[in-house]
């Protein structure tokens, strides 16, 4: 999660200057902004992740043969 987060920030700082003409009362590079998108990013990744952590505790024999 973190390495795709890293990758996404680096990215949209490489992108910041041709998206500049499209903001407007926000700086491209505004270090609150990625902090907001990041955090939520996170956030929900680490909730989705969840229930698969569980998922993947459970034996697939005894998940087969309760049906």
């Amino acid at each position: 999660m973190a390495v795709g987060v890293g990758i996404g920030l680096a990215a949209s700082l490489a992108a910041a200057p041709y998206i500049e003409p499209l903001l407007f009362g926000i700086s491209p590079t505004d270090p609150s902004t990625y902090l907001a998108v990041a955090a939520a990013l996170l956030t929900v990744a680490i909730v989705a992740a969840l229930p698969a952590w569980r998922a993947s505790q459970v034996d697939p024999r005894e998940a087969l043969q309760a049906d």
